[in-house]
This record gives C-alpha cells, sequence and structure tokens, in this order.
C-alpha cells in the first residue's frame, strides 16, 4: 500500500477523529448508547484501519508487543480486583452497589472501571 498516497494522507486525517470518538463513547455510555465494548470496538477499528494502509510492520510499531504483554492482564486484574473489592465489601462478586456510600454512585463507578478493564 506505499503507493497509495490518498489512502495514507485520509486515514491519517481519520485516525485521530476515530480514536477521539472512541473516547466519547466510552465516557459518554452512561447518558446514551456507548460503553466498554463499543468503544473497544472503535479503537480496534481505528488500528485495524491502520494496519490495513500502512502495513502490519507499522501497526506493531504503533502498538509493540510489550504494551500488548502489559495491558491486557492489566484490565484483566482491573476487573478481577473490582469484582473481589465488592467481596471484601460485603457484597457479591462484582455487586457494584457496596463500592461508594450510595447506591447510585456505586453503580456509576464500578461499572465505568469495568468498562476501562
Amino acid at each position: 500500500m506505499r503507493h497509495h498516497l490518498v489512502l495514507r494522507v485520509i486515514a491519517k486525517m481519520l485516525i485521530p477523529f476515530i480514536l477521539l470518538f472512541g473516547l466519547y463513547v466510552q465516557f459518554h455510555g452512561d447518558f446514551g448508547p456507548g460503553g466498554g465494548f463499543q468503544a473497544g470496538v472503535i479503537f480496534a477499528a481505528a488500528f485495524i484501519l491502520y494496519a490495513l494502509v500502512f502495513g502490519d510492520d507499522q501497526a506493531r510499531k504503533v502498538v509493540p508487543d510489550k504494551a500488548l504483554i502489559v495491558l491486557v492482564p492489566l484490565g484483566l486484574i482491573l476487573y478481577a480486583v473490582t469484582g473481589f473489592y465488592g467481596l471484601f465489601l460485603g457484597g457479591n462478586f462484582l455487586d457494584y452497589n457496596v463500592l461508594l456510600n450510595s447506591p447510585k454512585a456505586g453503580q456509576h463507578i464500578g461499572i465505568f472501571i469495568v468498562e476501562l478493564g
């Protein structure tokens, strides 16, 4: 794809907006459609577009394997810690009501943390 200058320029212009939209979907998930899964799909679409236009080698330079080796288990650990923290506070696994003094606020922060993971 080295010879497709138009694709490369358009992709470089679009990818930051795609990532920004992914952040919007992540943080706006409580107030409308969206959340962690949908934001993850949008982020993945941006990286897939980058890999398709610039090639696998360039995509691996953007997100190196060492970063993936750290980030993937970190997400799982964040999920598990959120669940066990609810158990520690006397609730059930992933019972968000006990995370804060207000059940509504606990639900909000608990779901947000799990979506980040």
